[in-house]
């Protein structure tokens, strides 16, 4: 009979960010745990809260079906004897096995033919099985960090208080560090006294919900979602969206309460950043504003628990919010009598990375980069503005408010930038220069922001990789990962023509002479950037196309990003055309003829004079014509144009192939052949490497 599974592990109040994601963790640890000892099972259902982490999984069976598996013996040649009587080995196998010798067959392997026999197991009642299976998933859950408590040799992210383990109405048996499991749950701290007991999985949420906890995720979220949009609408105005601050809430409340508070009005002559990011990051508010996006002097915070004395907590949560504005205030004052261009040389004083150097070195190369860039995109008019940008970028580092709040550099540049009077484009390059921090965020609205970014980006990237400290699987202390995105959205966002190649060798010429490198070592340095970028692109892309597509398109190169992208985009139509599968096996054919036989083939074009066959001059001709046309088309930034020319070679290369026998006797013919084809495989190489298509898989999804 089957029977729901209910496995709760209880714990001290995990950290935000890691509620949904070790959940999810969990329903997946214990699926795959029942999967591998073959207790089959319905849908998974998750359930998670600061104190809890919970699966409930339909009709999981109190048994494991029976199987049977194949044990292989010996040969037949060993087993038996000449005169076919069985040997020795035989008789010892069909015993180890269980069965009698008429019960073994032969059958035949790549090593020849065997003996065999069919041995069923029998199932496992699930009470046997279960406790494996949910020790397995709580000690499988990864965390960022994890912690000891007393004497304990298991980790976790915080103290484990309690397993509430449940197959139907049964316990299973579970230990974890400390604790054992049982039937008991505990609800809201504050508002539910003592355990509550579990009669089956089914009463769960049930009984949750009436012990003060809403323990689904969704359901806790759309509560929160409605009762801030509600306590905004009394304080007329609406809730302020901001990516993230939900679900961080949903994290860190069992039962959510909206509570409206405000603050002084003359806090909101403060930049709106500072106190946006005091209300979210720091206390976690939702602010408040009015119908055009203005912020009004209002906050909700969301409460675990209703109160008693909804004003004494009210005060709570608005004397917490005054200090903070008042420290931002404070500094805001402070930092604005000393003008922007005033704090660069303190930037000497500022180290960026040991061995890299200060700020203000870190500066001079954005500088010197941001120039080039300039240049490299065609907008030599923006010299003046870049560079004054590059100059000050940094400047807020050394300002009280950075340095107390330093998720508003960049933002409190631009405001001090603004109250020195430099140019407003300057300022604005200065907040831009940032841009985008994170995947849902812009790239610079204008093009100083965007080239000051890319330099400081590209100099970050070729310090560090110069240094021999790029990520590794597991860790990206530096945020390289982010930083090369970065670039790649900044490039295309902004849809920049440059080269990659030669940005990075400018960057790295610049950390090379801080280094001391030598030639060898920036070489060796770009080479592991150009491989890094190529990951980046090869995940970035990866919903744009298959694959083998992106390898194919990265591999006749990216040093022209928007080139390659449009490329790739061509090529993502391409695959879902009928001719698509034939067009890629005959150049695939082209291509591996000539990386075989063209190693000891000399370089020079095809000889006309060589040519036996009409299907040689024809397809001599049309790869002539099709190679302007493809660089024609690049040229023009015209992808379609330049694969659609290319398309053009299949009748002749066909042709060729059905008409010319490219491996004749002759060797001068065979040779001329083969750079005949050479010809057409560079027809290609400009837009993709056809040789790194799957055709064998069927081509086309």
């Amino acid at each position: 009979m089957s029977e729901e599974l209910l496995f709760e592990v209880g714990t001290e109040e995990l950290p935000a960010g890691e509620v949904e994601r070790a959940v999810e963790q969990l329903r997946t640890l214990v699926l795959s745990g029942l999967d591998s000892v073959r207790l089959g099972h319905g849908e998974a259902r998750i359930f998670a809260t600061p104190r809890r982490l919970a699966v409930v999984v339909e009709a999981v069976p109190g048994r494991s079906p029976d199987s049977v598996r194949q044990a292989m013996g010996p040969s037949v040649k060993a087993a038996f004897a000449a005169d076919g009587t069985p040997t020795k080995a035989a008789t010892k196998f069909a015993e180890a096995q269980g069965v009698p010798l008429s019960a073994l067959r032969r059958v035949q392997t790549p090593k020849g033919e065997y003996l065999a026999a069919e041995v069923t197991e029998a199932g496992r009642p699930a009470s046997a099985l279960l406790p494996s299976v949910l020790g397995a998933a709580v000690h499988g859950i990864e965390f960022r960090k994890r912690m000891r408590w007393g004497d304990v040799e298991q980790s976790f992210a915080r103290p484990v208080q309690w397993l509430l383990a449940l197959h139907g109405q049964e316990v299973v048996p579970v230990v974890f560090a400390d604790v054992k499991s049982g039937r008991m749950t505990w609800g809201h701290r504050f508002l539910s006294a003592g355990p509550q007991p579990v009669a089956r999985p089914r009463d769960y949420p049930q009984l949750l919900e009436s012990a003060q906890v809403i323990a689904d995720v969704g359901r806790r979220r759309e509560r929160i979602r409605s009762e801030a949009a509600e306590a905004a609408r009394k304080g007329g105005g609406r809730i302020l969206e901001r990516e993230g601050l939900l679900d961080q809430v949903t994290e860190l409340v069992e039962w959510p309460t909206a509570v409206l508070g405000s603050f002084e009005e003359r806090h909101l002559e403060l930049p709106a950043e500072v106190l946006i990011q005091e209300m979210t990051a720091h206390q976690r508010y939702f602010p408040v504003v009015d119908g055009a996006g203005k912020l009004l002097p209002r906050f909700v915070a969301i409460s675990n628990t209703p109160v008693r004395d909804p004003a004494l907590s009210l005060r709570g949560y608005e004397r917490v919010l005054r200090s903070r504005l008042t420290d931002g205030r404070f500094f805001f004052d402070e930092d604005r009598k000393v003008p922007l261009a005033a704090r660069v040389p303190a930037l000497e004083r500022v180290v960026w990375q040991g061995k890299l150097g200060t700020y203000a070195e870190k500066v001079g190369r954005i500088r010197l980069l941001a120039a080039a860039l300039t240049r490299a995109v065609g907008r030599p008019e923006l010299l003046g503005v870049v560079d004054r940008a590059a100059l000050l970028a940094k400047a807020d580092l050394t300002t009280g408010m950075v340095g107390e709040f330093p998720e508003l550099q960049g933002i409190m540049g631009r405001e001090y930038a603004l109250a020195s009077g430099e140019p407003p484009a300057v300022a604005r390059a200065i907040a831009d220069h940032y841009l985008p921090r994170g995947a849902s965020d812009p790239v610079p609205a204008d093009d100083p922001g965007a080239l000051v970014g890319l330099a400081d980006r590209l100099d970050t990237l070729a310090g560090l990789f110069a240094l021999g400290k790029p990520p590794t699987a597991s860790a990206d202390p530096f945020g390289l990962r982010r930083t090369c995105l970065g670039v790649i959205h900044v490039v295309l966002g902004r849809g920049y023509r440059l080269s990659l190649g030669q940005a990075l060798d400018q960057a790295l010429e610049a950390v090379g002479k801080k280094l001391g490198l030598g030639a060898a070592a920036v070489a060796d340095a770009k080479g592991q950037l150009l491989d890094f970028f190529r990951g980046r692109l090869r995940a970035l892309w990866a919903d744009r196309a298959r694959g083998d597509v992106v390898e194919a398109v990265l591999a006749a190169g990216f040093d022209d990003l928007r080139s390659a992208r449009a490329r790739l985009d061509a090529f993502a139509q391409l695959v879902g055309a009928p001719d698509f599968l034939p067009l890629a096996i005959a150049f695939r054919r082209v291509a591996n003829i000539v990386e075989k036989q063209g190693r000891d083939v000399s370089p020079e074009a095809a000889d006309p004079r060589l040519f036996q066959d009409p299907a040689e001059k024809a397809l001599a001709e049309a790869a002539r014509r099709a190679s302007a046309e493809v660089h024609r088309a690049l040229a023009a930034e015209d992808a379609p144009a330049a694969l659609a020319a290319a398309r053009a070679l299949k009748g002749p290369v066909d042709a060729f192939f059905d008409e010319v026998l490219v491996m004749t006797d002759e060797r001068p013919v065979r040779e001329n052949r083969v750079r005949l084809l050479r010809e057409v495989a560079q027809v290609f190489a400009p837009l993709a490497d056809l040789s790194r298509i799957q055709v064998e898989t069927g081509g086309a999804p």
